[in-house]
Formats: structure tokens, C-alpha cells, sequence
């Protein structure tokens, strides 16, 4: 009887193993390797801006008489006037952009006044007045954080530094006597003009209009510091600025070259798997 089971057992191993022999087994296929597709964020643009700037004298000086006593104006204020620019920059990544600005401040008026004596009649004290004009053109070299984009907003930072080209018109100076006595004649003192060190501050956001095309809506701050404000006539001159502030609200649009540009979906790769096949 031992023999009659030890001889089944053997006919069925052996039965096993030819069935395992006749299952095929199938090639094994690797997934080939896909590149991530690369988005091109940076590239080059081209801005146009327009504002208005509230302007902040920071006070005026001048030589009076011929005794050349250094003596501040007693009022000196600045009107606000329009502004429009231009420039040119690169956006370098997602969240980093630089560009150079051309920007050109319309006339703003400068009203002040100092006190002394009258001309024609030294023991009265006089009040003069004092009417001149200004227009500035600023040249700088920007540099910008965009936050993060929400939908189509994209908030930013920026500082700017550079130089600005400051033109003063022809002062006219006319002192009355503080009674209502009389007036000295009105005197003209020709307008200076030079460049002066400029730094500025700037924040807002950036609104998709179309992929190449941006709204920007922002605030900046600029300082344009002091320097020659008009020329010596009789009864005093020279006379200089101490520079002023400019709070503008600006609008604008930028214009990317490149800003179309996005990489295509790429489906992943379909990897055919065979079924066994048995023989």
C-alpha cells in the first residue's frame, strides 16, 4: 500500500512542474522617462504709466540783501501737477522683475514768501511774494517683488533709485509794505536747473487683462533731494530748494512679449501590459 501512494504522489509533481513549463510568462516593459514640461515666466516688457502727484516742498533758502545773510523763506509750498512715463524691463522669474523708467512731471507751481524791510522805505517791514514754476523728468533704475498671484491680481513691491533732471522757471519777487504803504519794484530771478539724486518707494498690483497684456494700479513715494533754484538780482539771490516729496497714484499698462507662451500637457505614456498565455 506504501509503494501504491509513494508512486501517486510522484505522477502528480510531476504533472505540476510540465504546468508550470507551459505558462508563459510575458516581457516585462519599463514606462519610458518623461520630461516635466517647463514654463517660461521670464522675458522682456514694455510699461506706460500716467498719474497724479501730491507734491511736498521741504523748504527754500537764498542770499538777501548785500550783506549775504543766509535766510530761509518764511512759506515755500508746491502745487501738484500730473505726471506720464515709460520704460522698458524684465520679468527675471515668478516673483522678481526690474525695469528702467522715464517719467515727466508737468508744471507745478511754487508760491512762497520772506520778510525783511521795505525798499523804499527801510523802516517799514515788508512781506514779499514770491511766484516761480517747476518741471522735473526722472530717470531710474527699479526693482520689484511680486507677492503671489490670486486669480488675476498679482500685489508687488519696489524700490527705485536714479536721478532726476529739475528745471526751475523765472522767480518773480515782489515786496509790499505790511501797512498797504507800497511795494518795491517786482524783480526777476532766472529759473536753475540740474539733476539731483532721487530714491524711490513703490507698492500696488498687477491685473491680467490678456496673457501679455497687465493693468498695473500703484502708489509711489519719491524724494528728489535738494539743489539751485534761481539766480541773484537786486535785493538778493541766489536762491535753493531743499528738495521735496512726491506721493503719486499712478496707472499704467505692461506689455509682455512673451507672456503667451505656456507649455502643452503632455499625457502620460500608456504601457501595454500582456495577459498570460498558457500552452
Amino acid at each position: 500500500m506504501r509503494k501504491v501512494l509513494s508512486g501517486v504522489v510522484a505522477v502528480l509533481l510531476t504533472g505540476t512542474s510540465g504546468y508550470a513549463a507551459d505558462l508563459y510568462q510575458p516581457q516585462v516593459i519599463e514606462a519610458p522617462v518623461q520630461e516635466a514640461a517647463i514654463v517660461e515666466t521670464g522675458g522682456w516688457y514694455l510699461r506706460g504709466d500716467a498719474g497724479w502727484s501730491y507734491n511736498k516742498m521741504r523748504g527754500a533758502h537764498y542770499f538777501q540783501g548785500s550783506n549775504d545773510l543766509d535766510t530761509d523763506f518764511d512759506t515755500a509750498s508746491l502745487k501738484n501737477g500730473f505726471t506720464i512715463g515709460g520704460g522698458v524691463g524684465y520679468q527675471i522669474n515668478d516673483h522678481f522683475r526690474t525695469d528702467v523708467t522715464l517719467d515727466y512731471m508737468f508744471k507745478s507751481d511754487f508760491h512762497g514768501s520772506t520778510s525783511g524791510t521795505c525798499g523804499f522805505n527801510t523802516s517799514l517791514a515788508c512781506t514779499s511774494r514770491d511766484v516761480a514754476s517747476l518741471t522735473a523728468l526722472s530717470l531710474l533704475a527699479n526693482a520689484y517683488v511680486d507677492i503671489g498671484t490670486y486669480g488675476s491680481f498679482t500685489p508687488y513691491v519696489g524700490a527705485g533709485i536714479g536721478g532726476t533732471y529739475v528745471k526751475w522757471n523765472d522767480l518773480t519777487n515782489t515786496s509790499c509794505a505790511d501797512n498797504g504803504s507800497g511795494c518795491d519794484d517786482t524783480y526777476v530771478h532766472g529759473g536753475r536747473k540740474s539733476w539731483r539724486f532721487t530714491y524711490a518707494l513703490m507698492a500696488g498690483a498687477a491685473i491680467d487683462v490678456t496673457c501679455n497684456l497687465k493693468a498695473d494700479v500703484g502708489y509711489r513715494f519719491r524724494h528728489v533731494t535738494k539743489g539751485d533754484m534761481f539766480g541773484y538780482n537786486e535785493g538778493g539771490g541766489p536762491g535753493y530748494d531743499k528738495g521735496f516729496y512726491s506721493h503719486e497714484a499712478r496707472a499704467g499698462l505692461r506689455y509682455s512679449f512673451n507672456g503667451c507662451e505656456t507649455a502643452s500637457y503632455i499625457p502620460p505614456a500608456e504601457i501595454p501590459i500582456e495577459q498570460p498565455v498558457y500552452k
